[in-house]
């Protein structure tokens, strides 16, 4: 067997409407409602699913928790433009910027967190990994 992507996660929230509102504000997801009224918020070709806390799906986690996940969103924009985003819409940096070690090599992040304490990273891929992959997309090493 062999996993080709992550199709979607799934955020357990107090409030689904705040977070829906957070995530579209802040970092421009799409708020789409599937399956009879639940929520998912979809980025490129990824979708983060929101239970409930209370009234979630028959099918969850073992320990559905809000504020557990710590996860990371790559970006093209450029990190002080982030930053300066995150700033005007209220999202307090906890940690960062700095280098951390991404799936394909460096990147550079900035954390911050969202309504239910989730710690989202929000990283730039450097420089020298976007020439790299880059060139390997167009059949060069």
């Amino acid at each position: 067997m062999s996993i080709e992507r992550i199709d979607h996660f799934v955020l357990t929230v107090r409030d689904v409407a705040a977070s829906c509102a957070f995530y579209e504000r802040v970092l421009g997801m799409q708020v789409i409602t599937f399956d009879a009224g639940r929520k998912a918020l979809r980025f490129g070709q990824h979708k983060i699913n929101l239970h409930p806390v209370e009234g979630h799906p028959i099918l969850v986690a073992a320990r559905p928790t809000p504020g557990s996940a710590d996860f990371c969103l790559i970006t093209q924009v450029p990190l002080p433009q982030v930053i300066e985003h995150l700033h005007v819409c209220g999202a307090e940096i906890v940690a960062g910027p700095g280098e951390r070690a991404g799936a394909l090599g460096p990147i550079q992040s900035v954390y911050f967190r969202d309504p239910d304490g989730n710690l989202v990273e929000v990283s730039e891929v450097s420089v020298e990994v976007s020439v790299e992959v880059s060139n390997e997309a167009d059949g060069q090493p």
